[in-house]
């Protein structure tokens, strides 16, 4: 049993103690996650705030050398089932002035860089992150958790970076349109060589 387990606190370990191998593959729900060979998950929860929780606890309990944040996005003209590789990340809910807390962040570039190579009919762009369907106003893909998963990992030093499927228009009211099932489908079909290519970047 981990220490979590055993006394329902995170135990702070330094980073040089974690294998440079080791990569922890994060998603909002498990039907969004493939199952572990060789690297670690982590079913974050819905909404930015359980994801920012639930990964900083993660992340103090046993940090990994660099995290792969995946799931299932909307998008406004992209069609389901495109790829999308997150090039920024915006946090649209936060309305205050950004003196007070980050409104956006950049992924780890090198992760980016590498995965846009590998995977170049994918889409590079900013995706935004709000804790309600079209709360992104002026982004082309959303999701609910990104900006929280990669700003847990800013604030513990280890590099990030975000991969989406799109499922969805993200103005599309009747959700039985929604390609949720094949796009979380995909995303696990494709976790095995994005782990492969974050990998080959932290060794």
């Amino acid at each position: 049993m981990n220490a979590l387990l055993r006394t329902g606190q995170p135990r702070i370990l330094p980073y040089s103690s974690v294998s440079t191998h080791s990569v922890l593959v994060v998603a909002a729900t498990a039907g969004e996650l493939a199952a572990p060979a060789g690297w670690r998950t982590l079913v974050c929860g819905v909404g930015p705030v359980e994801a920012a929780s639930t990964t900083a606890r993660a992340l103090a309990l046993d940090p990994p050398a660099a995290i792969l944040h995946v799931g299932i996005a909307g998008a406004r003209t992209l069609p389901p089932l495109t790829c999308v590789i997150g090039t920024a990340s915006h946090y649209v809910d936060l309305t205050v002035s950004e003196s007070f807390a980050p409104h956006a962040l950049t992924p780890s570039m090198p992760l980016v860089d590498a995965l846009r190579e590998a995977l170049p009919n994918a889409i590079g762009c900013p995706i935004g992150t709000s804790a309600r369907v079209g709360g992104t106003s002026d982004h082309a893909v959303e999701a609910m958790e990104g900006f929280a998963v990669l700003r847990a990992a800013q604030h513990a030093g280890i590099p990030a970076a975000e991969v989406r499927i799109i499922s969805n228009a993200i103005d599309e009211p009747d959700r039985t349109k929604w390609h949720i099932r094949d796009a979380c489908a995909e995303v696990i079909s494709l976790t095995p060589r994005l782990v492969d290519i974050i990998a080959a970047c932290v060794r």
